[in-house]
């Protein structure tokens, strides 16, 4: 049924053997990843956890919705499997790292958890997109939380979503009404079990969701400044592939992923739509900050040729970002979506203005040769 690869091979070295040692006392950790065509991101994924893993279970292959871009039995097609395996081998002197497969598609991301979460042997089970990383200091300082509170339950991040490169992010009124917060961090134990993907929810022995205990939320880390960095709106690869499964998948309540992905991630033909919840006004903003080390690592190795990948042409993004109608209907937007989210169950008509002010935005705010 599974193919559960534990052999390590006799060559393990380079970075994961130079990683640091987890500290003494620290809490274990479980990471769990669901992975289908992870390139470019899995090696530095694998690279960035290892050293605060107690094991790494990965989980590859095709949900049944994703077959389109699947292997006829269900794997990867850019070699994410391969280099998961070459991982394994060459990289994991530690022998922490599994990779659970199946012929085959497996039925939802439900399925596809709880397979990582039923063999996790750690006090603590991190649920990690391979397009996910966080900055190692920030990785500390929750372990040391977790080890100094026991009671924590359950910790959700905020993420930053970079767009369509590495200098830019998207924000919007989605994700500032919760759409930004991912839950990712459970306490583990037996009996517990991973009861669902979206959201993604642990229920301990008693049955009791962990978040309903001690709940470290999103809002309190990001006030400490620890934010989970999302890289899944980089690569135009990445993005047709989520898209195709969106537009195929069950539970979404939108079926025009495609388009936008043509429209508004390619072309930016409607520059108030970017993030892939499409309906919702979003917008584009320079990032300020610096990249996980293993970001840092990939965008070297890109630049010098050691890996090839398909980027997205940025001068689009330069030339509306530059411009000043774009910033000046960004700030109105941002207003706006301050007072439509807290005005607007006493006030129904801010929402047909939000959408009339909207539209009149997009009209304005293309650059002009002037700006």
């Amino acid at each position: 049924m599974y193919d559960d690869v534990r052999q390590r091979g006799p060559d393990a070295r380079t970075h994961a053997q130079r990683a640091e040692v987890k500290p003494e006392g620290m809490p274990r950790v479980t990471f769990g990843i669901i992975v289908l065509n992870g390139e470019p991101f899995s090696r530095y994924c694998l690279r960035a956890l290892y050293p605060f893993a107690h094991e790494i279970i990965v989980v590859e292959g095709a949900v049944s919705a994703a077959a389109t871009v699947a292997t006829r039995d269900g794997h990867s097609t850019d070699g994410t499997l391969d280099i998961l395996k070459r991982f394994k081998s060459e990289e994991d002197p530690q022998d922490k790292i599994q990779i659970i497969m199946r012929e085959g598609c497996w039925g939802e991301k439900d399925e596809q958890s709880q397979a990582y979460a039923e063999r996790a042997t750690g006090d603590y089970l991190w649920q990690v997109d391979i397009d996910e990383f966080y900055q190692p200091e920030d990785m500390r300082v929750v372990l040391n939380m977790l080890r100094d509170d026991p009671e924590i339950s359950a910790v959700s991040f905020k993420q930053i979503a970079f767009w369509g490169g590495f200098h830019y992010v998207t924000d919007g009124w989605y994700l500032r009404r919760g759409g930004d917060t991912f839950h990712r961090l459970f306490k583990w134990g037996r009996g517990y079990r991973y009861a669902t993907h979206r959201p993604p929810t642990v229920h301990d022995s008693l049955g009791r969701d962990l978040r309903g205990l001690r709940y470290l939320s999103s809002h309190e880390l990001a006030q400490r400044g620890i934010v989970l960095y999302h890289y899944g709106l980089v690569f135009p690869k990445q993005v047709l592939e989520k898209c195709e499964y969106y537009d195929r998948a069950s539970w979404v309540n939108r079926n025009q992923y495609r388009a936008w992905a043509q429209d508004n991630f390619l072309r930016l033909e409607h520059p108030f739509r970017v993030h892939n919840v499409y309906d919702h006004p979003s917008w584009l903003e320079r990032f300020p900050g610096t990249h996980p080390p293993q970001i840092e690592a990939m965008r070297r190795d890109l630049r010098e040729g050691r890996m090839q990948v398909e980027v997205r042409p940025v001068d689009e993004i330069e030339r509306l970002l530059m411009s000043r109608k774009y910033r000046v209907a960004r700030l109105g937007l941002k207003a706006l979506g301050y007072v439509d989210g807290r005005v607007a169950r006493v006030w129904p008509r801010v929402r047909p203005l939000a959408g009339k002010l909207l539209r009149g935005m997009q009209e304005t705010a293309a650059p002009t040769s002037r700006d």
